[in-house]
């Protein structure tokens, strides 16, 4: 396909029904899409438009933003092996994980890219085309798990964005690896990652302050993994926002994954704790997960918080659930914070998206725009909320303009 094309048949969302002052409804149309060297140039009406250039017809598929997993572990996937669920007891406390580990990653280095390649590939397939993966670097892979993941990514290159967190999983400063990390972030790692500063490193302040050091030298952003609970968890997050007020490079470049702490408090610390971190520009990245405490979302976001999630592991010594669809993530979504209405559904995209939506909120339509880049799906359906309740197979995957996917 020529970098200056017509994409025909395209449906695309352009409005709400509303019938008695309800949103009953979703409004489509079918336009042509003029895309030229990856990026939307024009949005034509479907009979408007009379052209030499290269025509590819959509066949009157639903076009949605590309999806966006921002928090995955690509190095070190069970994908594409032979079925091992998780270990007996795999809830034990994170040490015991640490030192099974320990134990398999040289069994997982040996092929490694090839498991890397496969599970990116399902990625495109589920329609994500913008990755965050978190990369280990530890006393047991040293920097091979990073180069074997630039390998696999090299396959990739022109067909998704993936950003890499350097993560020291074993513990900063508990496997000593600050030197390791120095070097992972000069390789080209975009992230400093940290990991549960209390009860892994077993020194907060020295754990924080070493990880904010190494994304001051390195020009890096910030994403520290946290499953601490409420008594060392909240007290983390009070110094991270404390440290950013006198960090002004950093602001707007740091991520919370998981923080399970923030289920566990009021609603009045939840605002108090979120209107900081979205005057800091610090956004969490959640795995939406299941359990007895639900995590506050809705209420972070009305705080202004950037949200963000990810399919984490799909198969690894963590977990065995996952599928590689942020569509799913959506719809998990909707289930937990919504009621399945045409609207709330319509909404709840935005979490798989990166908040990018076809509609704004008034019903007005607000993407594709042109000067827009060309990164989108088709998905036959007849609108987003049918998409986000029924999850339908992904068609087709488009990044800058190419198509990297097709059914």
């Amino acid at each position: 396909m020529t970098d200056h094309y017509l994409l025909t048949n395209v449906r695309l969302e352009t409005g709400f029904i509303e019938i008695n002052g309800h949103i009953q409804g979703t409004q489509c149309d079918l336009f042509t899409i003029e895309i030229k060297d990856g990026r939307i140039v024009a949005i034509h009406g479907q009979r408007e438009v009379q052209s030499a250039l290269p025509q590819r017809d959509a066949g009157g598929m639903l076009m949605l933003p590309t999806l966006r997993d921002m928090h995955i572990h690509l190095d070190k996937t069970f994908y594409g092996r032979a079925w091992r669920a998780a270990k007996p007891n795999n809830e034990q406390d994170i040490f015991q994980m640490i030192a099974l580990e320990q134990q398999l990653l040289p069994t997982l280095l040996a092929d490694s890219v090839e498991h890397a390649q496969q599970l990116i590939a399902l990625l495109l397939s589920k329609g994500t085309t913008v990755i965050r993966s978190h990369c280990n670097i530890d006393p047991v892979s040293g920097l091979r798990s990073l180069e074997h993941l630039l390998q696999a990514l090299d396959a990739f290159d022109g067909q998704i964005a993936c950003e890499i967190v350097a993560f020291p999983q074993h513990g900063l400063l508990r496997s000593g690896v600050t030197s390791l990390m120095r070097e992972a972030l000069a390789l080209g790692c975009q992230w400093t990652g940290g990991l549960d500063p209390s009860k892994v490193d077993g020194d907060m302040a020295r754990s924080l302050d070493t990880m904010l050091s190494l994304a001051h030298e390195s020009g890096t952003g910030v994403d520290i993994h946290l499953h601490e609970d409420t008594s060392s968890g909240i007290a983390c997050i009070d110094y991270l926002l404390n440290a950013l007020e006198h960090a002004p490079e950093l602001q707007g470049r740091v991520t919370l994954s998981h923080a399970y702490c923030l289920a566990q408090i009021s609603d009045v610390e939840v605002q108090g704790l979120g209107e900081r971190m979205a005057a800091l520009g610090v956004s969490l990245a959640s795995g939406l997960p299941l359990g007895k405490n639900v995590m506050p979302l809705p209420l972070l976001k009305q705080c202004g918080v950037k949200l963000m999630t990810g399919t984490d592991s799909v198969i690894d010594h963590w977990s065995p659930f996952g599928t590689g669809s942020m569509l799913e993530k959506a719809n998990l979504w909707a289930q937990l914070y919504g009621r399945g209405s045409e609207f709330s559904l319509n909404r709840a995209l935005a979490i798989a998206t990166g908040d990018i939506l076809p509609l704004d909120e008034q019903g007005a339509r607000i993407w594709p725009l042109a000067g827009d880049a060309a990164d989108f799906i088709l998905i036959d359906a007849s609108c987003s909320a049918e998409v986000v309740a029924r999850q339908p197979a992904i068609s087709a995957s488009y990044f800058h303009g190419q198509q990297v996917y097709r059914a």
